[in-house]
């Protein structure tokens, strides 16, 4: 594990099967998890958790002061969980005093020159292709997929199961389970593809399919459409996380293509 052209600071806790290549940084008030690889040219700066078996790619840094205005150096945190692999050049920063952490799940794939950004919430099996940008306070939930150059927009919340256009500006919060593209990005459609890869049934998707068409295809503003939802189709796990996703936007949901 030591490599004698790499700083590690004497306080740092690193698992004895960490490997860490040459010229990797590693400062103060960091643990990395056992079986974890930091390709050389790494910087991992104080207030960093890193979990087990993740690859970290040349050039990554992880843990850098938040690129924001208000933050004044409290103590913070930048998380990362199990078996997550972050590619060439990109940059996590820790929080700030807003949620004091910002945290990237289990099981990611972060691709090149990404950036997320002080107090954002990247959940488990997120996906994000090469060179996605998240502002602050950004929230991606579980099997969402961000494909390439995707500009997400401070704040912004993108549901579980989503599935987003290349090249996307991302200023409303989009609704689990669903496909977006275009420009203003919108609703284009199921995720069906994506959930039967993840063993979802032709019934539950069918259930997510009634949802949406009360929401983009009914001609009904939004609180209609919930409305209508809750009287008429019965109650199932993904009607209920689509309407509490819904119910919590603060910035409103992506609108329909023909809306």
């Amino acid at each position: 594990m030591k490599q004698p052209l790499a700083y590690i600071h004497p306080d740092a806790k690193i698992a004895a099967t960490v490997v860490v290549e040459p010229f990797v940084t590693i400062d103060k008030n960091v643990v990395i998890g056992e079986g974890t690889q930091i390709g050389s040219n790494v910087t991992i700066l104080e207030g960093v958790r890193i979990g087990k078996n993740c690859r970290i790619f040349p050039g990554a840094v992880i843990g850098a002061i938040p690129q924001d205005l208000k933050f004044k150096g409290e103590d913070s945190l930048a998380i990362i969980g199990d078996n997550t692999t972050i590619r060439e050049f990109v940059t996590i920063n820790r929080g700030t005093a807003a949620r004091g952490k910002t945290i990237v799940g289990d099981n990611c794939l972060i691709m090149a020159y990404c950036h997320v950004a002080h107090d954002c919430v990247v959940g488990n099996n997120v996906i994000m292709g090469n060179a996605t940008q998240l502002a602050g306070e950004v929230e991606v939930n579980d099997f969402a997929i961000l494909s390439g150059g995707c500009l997400v927009h401070q704040f912004t919340r993108i549901g579980s199961h989503v599935m987003i256009q290349g090249g996307s500006k991302i200023g409303k919060d989009v609704p689990p389970f669903v496909t977006a593209g275009r420009e203003p990005l919108s609703y284009a459609g199921i995720n069906s593809i994506g959930l039967r890869r993840r063993g979802y049934t032709n019934e539950q998707i069918r259930d997510i399919q009634d949802v949406y068409r009360y929401i983009y295809l009914s001609g009904m503003n939004t609180s209609h459409a919930i409305e209508r939802v809750q009287a008429e189709l019965p109650a199932t796990k993904e009607r209920d996380e689509i309407l509490l996703f819904i119910k919590n936007s603060p910035r409103g949901i992506i609108k329909g293509y023909f809306e």
